[in-house]
C-alpha cells in the first residue's frame, strides 16, 4: 500500500510505526474470509481490509475520527484471526492499537458511551469493585429486560455465581511437593479473582504436584489489556509497569522460570510489553525481560515433560472435551497443540470444533460495548460446539467461558481439567453430574 506521511508526521513512533504496516498491506482480502465482523455483517468496512483504509486515511490526513470511522472501528473485536490468515505479515494488532489510541486522545464520544467505557474501566481491573458491581447488577436482574442492550449485557453477568476471594489472591510463596524443579509467579487476574476462582487454584494444585514452586507477586494486578484495547494507553502502561515491577523483584531474588499465565488475553498483552514500553528507557529492558518470561500455562506444562504416570490414576470417565481455542490463544500467542495435546494426555477424548478460527464475541469486554454482534458471534460458536456433542467444554480464557457456557454446555478451563486428571478434585460445575462413588474416588 501506497502512503504518503510527510516527514513531520514520521517522527511521531506510532505514526511511524504504522506506516510501516500500512506498507505491508496489497490489498489481497484474504483477511475478509476469516474476520468475524465480516463474516457477520457481509459491510467491507466491518473487514481488516476496510477498516485499513480507514486509518490510512485517518492517521495519514493527521485528523480527528469521524463518527463512521469509530463505529467500524469499534466493531473490530481484536480477535486478530486476520492477521493468522494475512499471507504478507500485516500487524494488524499494532495498527489497530494505534488507530484506538489516536481515537481516544482525538474524538469524543458520546456522553453514554464514555460513562460506559469510563465505568468498565475502573470497575472490571478491579476485584472488589467487579465483585460489588455484581451484587448490584443481581438485584437489577429483575429489571433487565427493560434496560438497554448495553446495559442488559452487564445485568445478565451479576447471574452468575459468584465467589468468595481465594487462599491463592493474595502475595504468597506456595512450595512445591518435594523436590522444586522449578520456580515460577502466577498472574491470578482481575475479573477472572471473581468469575472462576478454581481456576488460580487448579493451576497450583497442579504446578506445585509436579515440583514448581508458585510465587503471587506482591504488586502484581490487572495486566493492563482491557483499557489498552480502548485505547487509553496511559493507563494500560501504568498497569504494565506495575507487573513489571513485581515481578522483576521476584525475578532478581531466587529468580524466576516463567510467568505463568491462565488467561489468554491477559498472555496475548503481557508478552506484548516489550513493544508496548519500547520506547520507554526506565522499563523498555525490563518489559522485555517480563515479555520473554510470560507463558501460557498449557504452554508451560507442555514444557515439563509431563510424565505419563501422573495422569494415570484419572478417575473422570474418558469423556468427550470441544476444545474451543481462544482467538488470544491462536492468533495472538499462536499457540495451537499444547492444550490439545495436554487434555489427550489426561485421556480426554477431544473434538475440534467447526469454524474454530471464528471469535465467540467475548474479546474482553466486547460483548458489553457490542451486544448485538456479540449475541450473534456467541449463538453461532454454541451451534458449532453443540454439532460435535461433547460432554465437556474446554477453553483458555475466562472471558470465553461466561460467553459460551449454558445449561447444556458446561465450559471449563483447560487447566481445571488438567488437575481434575492428576488428582485434583471435581471440578464445582460438574459435582452434580458425577456420582457420589466417583466424587469418592
Amino acid at each position: 500500500m501506497q502512503t504518503n506521511f510527510t516527514a513531520a508526521q514520521l517522527e511521531n513512533p506510532a505514526i511511524a510505526e504504522s506506516e510501516q504496516i500500512l506498507r505491508k498491506c496489497v490489498h489481497c482480502g484474504f483477511c475478509t474470509a476469516t474476520c468475524p465482523t465480516f463474516v457477520t455483517l457481509g459491510d467491507e468496512l466491518d473487514s481488516p481490509r476496510g477498516r485499513i483504509y480507514l486509518i490510512k486515511d485517518m492517521l495519514e490526513n493527521d485528523k480527528p475520527a469521524t463518527e463512521k470511522v469509530v463505529k467500524h472501528l469499534d466493531r473490530c473485536l481484536s480477535c486478530l484471526s486476520c492477521t493468522t490468515t494475512c499471507p504478507s505479515g500485516v500487524d494488524y494488532m499494532h495498527l489497530i492499537d494505534n488507530a484506538r489510541a489516536h481515537i481516544e486522545q482525538n474524538y469524543e464520544r458520546p456522553l453514554g458511551d464514555r460513562l460506559l467505557r469510563k465505568l468498565l474501566s475502573i470497575v472490571v481491573p478491579n476485584p472488589t469493585l467487579f465483585r460489588l458491581s455484581l451484587i448490584g447488577a443481581k438485584f437489577a436482574a429483575p429489571f433487565a429486560r427493560l434496560m438497554p442492550g448495553r446495559l442488559k449485557g452487564m445485568v445478565k453477568m451479576g447471574a452468575r455465581p459468584m465467589h468468595p476471594p481465594s487462599w491463592v489472591d493474595k502475595p504468597q510463596v506456595i512450595p512445591a511437593v518435594g523436590e522444586r524443579k522449578g520456580r515460577v509467579a502466577i498472574l491470578i487476574g482481575c475479573a477472572q479473582q471473581v468469575l472462576e476462582t478454581e481456576i488460580n487454584e487448579s493451576t497450583v494444585r497442579l504446578l506445585t504436584r509436579l515440583g514448581i514452586e508458585v510465587v503471587v507477586a506482591k504488586g502484581a494486578g490487572c495486566c493492563g489489556s482491557l483499557v489498552h484495547h480502548m485505547g487509553k494507553e496511559e493507563q494500560s502502561h501504568a498497569q504494565a509497569k506495575a507487573n513489571i515491577d513485581a515481578w522483576t523483584a521476584e525475578a532478581a531474588g531466587e529468580g524466576l522460570d516463567a510467568i505463568v499465565i491462565t488467561a489468554s488475553g491477559c498472555g496475548t498483552t503481557i508478552k506484548d510489553y516489550g513493544h508496548m514500553l519500547r520506547h520507554d528507557p526506565a522499563y523498555a529492558e525490563r518489559a522485555a525481560t517480563v515479555s520473554g518470561l510470560a507463558k501460557d500455562i498449557t504452554e508451560y506444562l507442555a514444557g515439563l515433560d509431563i510424565d505419563a504416570a501422573v495422569f494415570a490414576g484419572a478417575n473422570h470417565g474418558n469423556p468427550r472435551v470441544a476444545y474451543h481455542s481462544a482467538c488470544s490463544m491462536q492468533h495472538g500467542q499462536k499457540i495451537t497443540r499444547p492444550p490439545r495435546d495436554l487434555l489427550k494426555q489426561a485421556g480426554y477424548e477431544v473434538a475440534e470444533i467447526a469454524e474454530g478460527h471464528l471469535c465467540c464475541g467475548s474479546a474482553g469486554v466486547y460483548n458489553l460495548l457490542q451486544p448485538e454482534i456479540a449475541g450473534q458471534l456467541q449463538e453461532r460458536k454454541r451451534g458449532n460446539i453443540r454439532a460435535t456433542q461433547p460432554d465437556l467444554v474446554a477453553t483458555g480464557n475466562i472471558g470465553c467461558m461466561v460467553q459460551i457456557e449454558t445449561d447444556d454446555l458446561k465450559v471449563l478451563h483447560t487447566v481445571q481439567l488438567l488437575d481434575w486428571a492428576a488428582g485434583g478434585p471435581v471440578p464445582e460445575k460438574l459435582r452434580d453430574r458425577i456420582k457420589p462413588t466417583e466424587l469418592a474416588g
